[in-house]
């Protein structure tokens, strides 16, 4: 385990594996205005390199959600920068972001966001059929199979265990092959058994897909799969971990918590 401090070396660390998936610079996001004004990122830079696992941990409050959302096109940033890829978010129009998030970022989010009505197998293929895109049958194969889905392919959500529906949505985002794949709380609503499973799958996207893959979690268990993790505090990063361990994720989190009170309300 490798720790620092925060003074560039998130771009460090991802530029290390090359390409750069995703990259924020000097980003800034506040709500609200005067008294009630709430500072949820104070000029936050970072970078995600390409086939990297990265978790980002912080207290309540800390804006560790906030970044993922700004990152990932579903917040606008009041100031500064975000990139997926070579692509800069702040000149796309409604139409070009929602091609971008569907065709090169991948969700998985706490609460499944699965279709009820439909089987598994047409929610893993649901975002391919909007957006109009023939299915790549061999790679649906191999993500069916890596996830252990191939027998309940004909199952709706009502059906499936919490562990099997987020299997599911992790193949959901995999199957269309995106440059990035953002979870937000991906584990939070399931069991240690489940959340094992899923963070396995996650951790297998990165080594055996090469998939970037950076999750925000409040669990050091969820946190110790990652490459590397960073922490926010009063929306600015303050640390990093390189390969930690769930102990070393906690004692870090036990020294911040409460840093970030300041930001209350920004996740």
């Amino acid at each position: 385990m490798i720790s620092a401090t925060l003074d560039g070396m998130t771009h460090a660390a991802a530029e290390q594996h090359g390409r750069v998936a995703a990259r924020a610079d000097r980003l800034t996001k506040t709500y609200g205005a005067g008294d009630t004004v709430v500072h949820a990122l104070r000029g936050v830079s970072i970078g995600f390199g390409a086939g990297e696992f990265t978790a980002i941990m912080g207290p309540s409050g800390s804006g560790k959600s906030t970044l993922m959302h700004c990152l990932a096109g579903l917040d606008t940033a009041s100031d500064g920068s975000v990139r997926i890829g070579d692509v800069e978010l702040s000149g796309l129009g409604d139409k070009e972001m929602t091609k971008l998030r569907r065709d090169r970022i991948g969700f998985v989010f706490q609460a499944f966001n699965l279709v009820p009505t439909l089987t598994a197998e047409e929610n893993i293929t649901l975002p391919q059929g909007i957006a109009g895109r023939k299915v790549d049958q061999e790679w649906f194969e191999t993500v069916v199979d890596r996830l252990g889905l191939r027998d309940r392919l004909g199952h709706r959500p009502s059906e499936l265990s919490g562990g099997q529906q987020q299997r599911v949505a992790c193949a959901r985002a995999l199957v269309g092959r995106p440059d990035i794949i953002f979870g937000d709380e991906p584990t939070g609503n399931l069991d240690s058994r489940s959340s094992g499973e899923v963070l396995s799958i996650l951790r297998a996207a990165t080594d055996e897909f090469k998939q970037t893959v950076v999750i925000v979690t409040h669990d050091p268990r969820a946190a110790s799969y990652a490459d590397r993790v960073v922490f926010l505090a009063d929306g600015q990063l303050v640390r990093e971990l390189v390969r930690p361990s769930a102990d070393d994720v906690f004692e870090v989190m036990k020294n911040l918590d409460g840093a970030g009170g300041a930001s209350a309300g920004a996740q």
